[in-house]
């Protein structure tokens, strides 16, 4: 049997991951180039970063934080720690779609775990742990750190990454996004049927393939928790024998990992924001681009118009696939995700779920807080802000999810003010 270098298996996931599906896009929407990420607007692998792993990184290098190493997990729980993300968090992938694909199988997924502001995937008996933060400017920049026990562990941050992270499925940009896919017994993707980038917007039968989903979800089903075990016939597509799961341990070891759940209402959360990144850094860096270039004329005044209308639209769940039946997770995560965000006088958040028609109780992008919304220029911030007052005026849940920013965000336009 001929023996396949991580070269070849790169080849393999980029062909399948270039091979996709956009969410929620429409027959005649237009393919997103890349964007060039060393244009001098954007100087993507130079000049100063600000994000989350920088700041560790350089707290590490300095000896001001000092990164445990546990037996079992190695660096994995620490970071975790300092970077101020629950394990409940934990989503399992078993498709080899990683750099590290070779050690990726559905008796050893691949484990993401996730805040607002950075992301970590480890494997088990990996070199390194993989972990995107999110630039304001920049939007997702990608590091790993070895996982060799040492005194001061190596973060660095390989191009290599852009290679499977910008392209179709992250909208010509840097950034993060989750793929349903097909998979073979061994979690090899199955290139037939291409993948499937999935956000809020993806009907909930498309969902999952290659993922191990743990929750109830009624009538509805998903491709998750599906392998074919027939070389002849592709998987990832419904199964029900693997619906309404709230345990793995057919298909794993609990005990191997930080928790023993890839909790469901965690998936469609990161859904929703990875999307939610690419639209942000798309946008921002379309506008910077036609800025440093001097191209302000019509056509571009048109770019940002519909560049502010996508971001409006995406934040307020346009075209949510809704759920016919309510879901709920096994996890922490529908308890911790909530106490996470700002609440107004009365209680309420944009991190409050709904779980019975849609995912959130109110329809407005928790990633209003992010430091990427913040990041966007400034004259797409005020459009997104315009059009977002207009959408919300005039909705039943509009003055609601109104009196919750003007409460908690600040640095609103006057226009969002009370009179």
């Amino acid at each position: 049997m001929r023996t396949e270098t991580p070269r070849t298996w790169l080849y393999r996931i980029l062909a399948v991951v270039i091979w996709v599906t956009p969410a929620g896009a429409q027959p005649n929407e237009p393919y997103r180039n890349n964007l060039p990420a060393e244009h001098a607007a954007i100087a993507y692998a130079s000049g100063t970063f600000d994000d989350r792993v920088s700041r560790l990184a350089e707290a590490v290098a300095s000896g001001r934080i000092v990164l445990n190493h546990d037996e079992q997990f190695g660096y994995l729980p620490s970071l975790l720690e300092h970077l101020d993300i629950g394990v409940d968090t934990q989503a399992l992938v078993f498709s080899k779609t990683s750099l590290q694909a070779p050690l990726i199988s559905p008796r050893t997924p691949r484990a993401i775990y996730f805040s607002d502001a950075v992301a970590v995937g480890a494997v088990q008996g990996a070199p390194v742990i993989e972990l995107v933060a999110f630039d304001p400017r920049r939007g997702a920049v990608f590091y790993t750190v070895d996982t060799a026990r040492t005194k001061r562990p190596r973060f660095d941050r390989p191009a290599r990454c852009l290679q499977c992270h910008q392209q179709a499925a992250t909208l010509g940009v840097p950034g993060p996004y989750i793929g349903s896919v097909s998979t073979s017994a061994t979690g090899r993707p199955d290139f037939r049927l291409g993948t499937v980038v999935t956000d809020h917007r993806t009907p909930f039968d498309e969902r999952w393939g290659g993922w191990y989903v743990t929750g109830t979800h009624g009538a509805q089903s998903h491709r998750g928790n599906a392998l074919a075990r027939d070389p002849t016939t592709p998987a990832g597509l419904v199964d029900p024998f693997n619906q309404n799961l709230t345990s793995l341990t057919r298909f794993i070891d609990p005990g191997r990992f930080l928790v023993p759940t890839s909790d469901l209402v965690a998936l469609m959360t990161f859904e929703h924001q990875t999307q939610m990144i690419n639209l942000f850094t798309r946008i921002g860096w379309e506008a910077r681009l036609a800025d440093h270039d001097g191209i302000l004329d019509a056509s571009e005044a048109e770019a940002r118009r519909l560049g502010v209308e996508e971001i409006a639209r995406y934040m307020l769940f346009a075209n949510e696939a809704p759920l016919i039946e309510p879901i709920q997770g096994v996890s922490s995560f529908t308890d911790t995700f909530p106490t996470r965000g700002p609440r107004d006088r009365q209680g309420r958040s944009l991190r409050d779920f709904d779980l019975r028609t849609r995912l959130f109780r109110y329809p407005l992008s928790f990633m209003i807080y992010s430091d990427l919304f913040d990041g966007l220029p400034n004259e797409i911030r005020r459009g997104v802000y315009g059009r977002l007052l207009h959408g919300l005026e005039g909705r039943a849940d509009g003055e609601v999810i109104l009196a919750i920013v003007r409460e908690t965000k600040a640095g609103l336009p006057e226009s969002w003010l009370p009179h």
